[in-house]
């Protein structure tokens, strides 16, 4: 049964074991930090376009 609290943007410690068990039965421990890797790279690569966005918009100004 999922718990009320995911619903109200409260995330318990149950729900990320849940969520670490799911991920670690999905990909195996091996594929772990190959994924934790290019979510990064994802992440930083989003945060420097939108900083070069941010300065398009204030050099137009």
């Amino acid at each position: 049964m999922i718990s009320l609290s995911i619903y109200f943007g409260m995330i318990g410690p149950m729900q990320i074991a849940l969520i670490v068990v799911i991920v670690l039965l999905l990909f195996g421990g091996k594929k772990i930090p190959e994924l934790m890797r290019g979510l990064g790279s994802g992440i930083k690569e989003f945060k420097d376009a939108s900083k070069e966005d941010d300065k398009k918009e204030d050099d137009k100004k």
